[in-house]
């Protein structure tokens, strides 16, 4: 199925995604035993210190992935039953005949119909994900605000559903995940950041993840710059900010090496079971935040590559950093890819993100690293 990796190619690729106004970009990409890794541009635009392919980075909601795998395990041990209503567990948090329709399927697939508490906690993002009247204040007025999980899932259930539990196409959700979380906690005893560490990112040898307690990026990392679809101009850093307000739903920080090990180890059985693996691999659609329709498993985008088959994954974003993740599903070709700027198109009057020349860039690195089409068919998107 696999090309051998073009390493000047890749250069070429993750090099025309800079110079198409990413700040830094850094990838590894993993053909059987061989391994590319590369970067391009600057990790601080104020010193023009060089991004490197180990930086550590937020990823998002890659961190799904790895709540999912913690609660697949939970269930593996009997603790946990994803057909069982939430409402069991978690009674006080999902009360009466919300809680008993909703099952622990339905929050990790994201068919539970519950809103996300986002636009709620952060004000002035009153109509996220409907872009055209959002404005950026809450960003900088919340850097470092601690928000407890128990108050954002209030928001969250309080809030006019999306659909009803079970619904498809289902809705995107934090609300769900931070659930989850407490569902850990409720069956494990653990706080869910030391259950995801000791069971799934220690499980798996991830010695650069992390689910960040405080507000700092430990280690070597890069600026995360958020433009806000041009209404932060120039884009901020966002690198110090209180996670809190997506726990771990969308915390982790990881390094491209990191992850790709990481996807490996699930696909291969090692993280969860084969039987949960298969679970995780069961797909309904659902509209992402971006208003796209995904195929969505238990945590795992399934993304179906032209000439290359089925793709397993997840990608991610936090203010000012994006990640995206996918493996191939015999585990053989892999992609993990990090940049350091978010929401760079701008909108027009009715709302609508803009074409920018990064959109292309991206694109065709997304299609070099995944070895889709000929190199010649390839090179003529770059």
């Amino acid at each position: 199925m696999n090309d051998p990796l073009d390493h000047a190619e890749l250069n070429a690729a993750l090099h025309n995604v800079h110079r198409a106004g990413m700040p830094g970009v850094f990838a590894e990409v993993r053909d059987g035993e061989e391994v590319w890794r590369g970067a391009a541009g600057v990790a601080d635009l104020a010193t023009g210190r060089p991004v490197t392919a180990d930086m550590r980075h937020r990823v998002g909601s890659i961190t799904k992935t790895f709540t999912a795998a913690a609660v697949l395990q939970q269930v593996e041990n009997g603790l946990v039953g994803l057909d069982t209503p939430i409402g069991r567990y978690l009674p006080r948090l999902v009360p009466g005949e919300l809680g008993d329709a909703i099952t622990v399927r339905m929050l990790i697939n994201h068919t539970s119909g519950l809103a996300d508490y986002l636009p709620y906690a952060y004000p002035s993002l009153k109509a996220f994900p409907s872009l055209a009247d959002t404005t950026p204040e809450s960003l900088d007025d919340n850097r470092l605000t601690r928000f407890h999980p128990t108050e954002l899932i209030g928001m969250g259930v309080a809030a006019r559903p999306a659909h009803r539990p079970g619904g498809t196409p289902g809705t995107y959700s934090n609300t769900n995940y931070l659930l989850l979380c407490q569902l850990l906690e409720k069956v494990t005893g653990l706080a869910a950041e030391q259950c995801i560490t000791e069971n799934v990112i220690e499980r798996a040898g991830l010695t650069d993840t992390e689910l960040p307690l405080g507000p700092e990026i430990d280690g070597p990392h890069a600026q995360h710059y958020e433009a806000w679809f041009g209404m932060i101009d120039p884009p901020r850093d966002f690198s110090v900010f209180d996670m809190s307000w997506v726990g771990p739903a969308a915390s982790l920080i990881s390094t491209v090496a990191d992850l790709n090990r990481f996807f490996r180890l699930l696909l291969a059985g090692e993280i969860v079971t084969p039987l949960s693996l298969a679970q995780m691999q069961r797909t309904v659609p659902v509209v992402s935040f971006e208003g796209k329709l995904v195929d969505y498993g238990l945590g795992l985008h399934r993304n179906q590559v032209p000439d290359r088959g089925t793709f397993w994954g997840h990608d991610g974003s936090a203010w000012g950093a994006g990640a995206i993740s996918m493996t191939s599903a015999d585990g053989t070709r892999q992609m993990s890819i990090a940049v350091n700027l978010q929401r760079w198109n701008r909108l027009d009057a009715s709302g609508k993100p803009q074409p920018h020349p990064l959109d292309g860039a991206i694109a065709a690195l997304h299609r070099v690293a995944l070895g889709v089409g000929s190199a010649e068919d390839r090179r003529g998107h770059l």
